[in-house]
């Protein structure tokens, strides 16, 4: 133990690497190139230090699982030496398929592919690689694993991903509403039916978590100007690529050109194992040294768009709670023809409309559970005694437009 590495973690202080075979994979290059991976996309637009990236998210995860673990055991859950290592590569890969700037290009790059299918080819790719050791852990991801919690520390609305992303993501933005108890969540976990559970004492504090995930939505993840900066780069990547399959010349690194002038699909990257290793090449820089190259292009929409996300000049967004009208979107768009001199096709570019959900909680899909001492299970949106709760198990849904400032 004495040899294996630790790295100082600006939210929980001391990690250590739990052995040498996930040091081998945080060595990997497939898990290096999340170190040039923003976690929160252009958020770092609207909080100068929203810079951090997957891999700080990624080992904050693992820390995480590994005090999960030592809490489930120590009250009596049996958890093999080889789960327990397998549940942590799990949660340590679980992101490992995010391409360019994570969520905000996430059906930019290749389409009708989520990162977390990504991910899995990857892990299968290393699988192969490290000569059938993740076998495990993959089976855990995939939900394939008889201890279903174990599953569910990687995946639920309780997971450790939510756990650190929610704490990280509020240091790094400076946004204090995401701060949630962790350590005191995690040490109130309990199994019960191999259903992952919370012990009521903690109730209170999955009452914050639940609140807290709610106002990083809207403060963060949501952020007006996020959205319209991230809809302003989905658009400077539509437009580039169809320069690319015109035949126009445009500057990008060998992997980035290949995927601007093919439309990949789930069946390519299956069919095709040298296709993933070309999206592991990918990372914010290919994006950011093309957007800035692409400022000076002959194409008037391509370039205007990357001279204004390069000097922060973002588009105006309108949020409401209801859609906008076919006149209202007529009116916008034909205002936004006269003032910049656009025809109907380069319009499309600068106008962008579409609609935000908030959902901290859903009792639909995986519950949290609050266990009592008598042995009974509720979901927290029925145990609460606050009505917060229950208004956050429905959806919240506006709808925006976003379009230059004149």
């Amino acid at each position: 133990m004495s040899s294996l590495k630790i790295l100082n973690d600006p939210i929980y202080g001391i990690i250590t690497m739990p052995n040498e075979r996930v040091m081998e994979l945080i060595q990997h290059p497939y898990f290096q190139r999340l170190r040039r991976i923003r976690q929160l996309g252009m958020t770092h637009l609207v909080y100068p230090g929203a810079n951090h990236t997957r891999f700080h998210h990624a080992l904050g995860s693992m820390h995480l699982m590994h005090l999960a673990i030592e809490v489930l055991k120590s009250k009596g859950h049996f958890i093999l030496e080889e789960e327990e290592e397998a549940v942590i590569i799990a949660i340590l890969l679980h992101d490992i398929g995010h391409g360019p700037f994570s969520h905000a290009l996430e059906d930019s790059i290749a389409s009708g592919i989520r990162h977390e299918e990504l991910s899995v080819l990857m892990m299968d790719k290393l699988n192969r690689d490290f000569n059938g050791r993740l076998s495990l852990a993959i089976k855990i991801f995939r939900d394939e694993y008889p201890k279903r919690f174990l599953h569910q520390l990687v995946s639920s609305q309780l997971d450790m991903d939510r756990l650190d992303y929610l704490c990280r993501d509020s240091f790094f933005t400076g946004v204090s509403e995401g701060v949630v108890s962790q350590d005191r969540i995690i040490k109130m976990l309990e199994v019960h039916n191999d259903q992952l559970a919370i012990e009521a004492k903690g109730i209170y504090s999955i009452e914050k978590f639940l609140v807290a995930r709610r106002l990083m939505y809207w403060q963060v993840y949501l952020h007006k100007t996020v959205v319209s900066a991230e809809g302003m780069l989905i658009n400077i990547l539509k437009r580039a690529r169809q320069l690319a399959k015109q035949g126009h010349e445009l500057f990008g690194t060998p992997a980035f050109k290949l995927f601007l002038a093919n439309d990949y699909t789930k069946a390519d990257f299956i069919s095709d194992p040298e296709l993933l290793d070309t999206f592991a090449l990918l990372d914010d820089s290919d994006i950011t040294s093309s957007v800035k190259v692409w400022c000076s292009h002959p194409d008037k929409g391509l370039s205007e768009l990357c001279k204004a996300i390069i000097n922060r000049n973002l588009f105006k967004i309108i949020i409401r709670e209801t859609s906008f009208t076919e006149k209202e979107m007529k009116d916008i768009r034909e205002t936004v023809k006269a003032r910049l001199g656009l025809n109907d096709e380069d319009c499309d570019y600068f106008v962008i409309e579409g609609k935000l959900v908030n959902n901290a909680y859903s009792s639909r899909s995986d519950k949290i559970n609050i266990l009592f001492k008598d042995g009974t299970v509720k979901d927290i949106a029925q145990a609460a005694d606050t009505l917060n709760i229950i208004s956050m198990s429905e959806p919240v849904e506006k709808y925006y437009v976003c379009y230059p400032k004149y």
